[in-house]
């Protein structure tokens, strides 16, 4: 698995790389969409986690937009685990 940096991070379980044409979404986090109570708290502090950091994706899974669904890891921490707090 090669290291990806992160470069827009869309919402709270949502972010592009430089490595991929397609968005990476969080495989099992769900935190809200924009408009919805709980957005901004989740954007930011995924931004504050990864944006511009070099991460590690697994991708589990494609989703109806042909996204890669995946475990992201930031060194040995889990980016999935951190966010599902920041669920709705």
């Amino acid at each position: 698995m090669a290291k990806e940096k992160v470069t827009k991070v869309r919402d709270g379980d949502t972010f592009e790389t430089n490595k991929r044409k397609r968005a990476v979404r969080l495989a099992n986090v769900d935190t809200p969409e924009k408009g919805q109570t709980g957005y901004l708290k989740a954007k930011k502090a995924l931004e504050q986690m990864i944006l511009g950091e070099e991460v590690t994706v697994e991708t589990v899974a494609r989703d109806k937009y042909k996204r890669a669904v995946a475990n992201v890891k930031q060194g040995r921490a889990s980016v999935n685990k951190a966010m599902k707090k920041h669920e709705k």
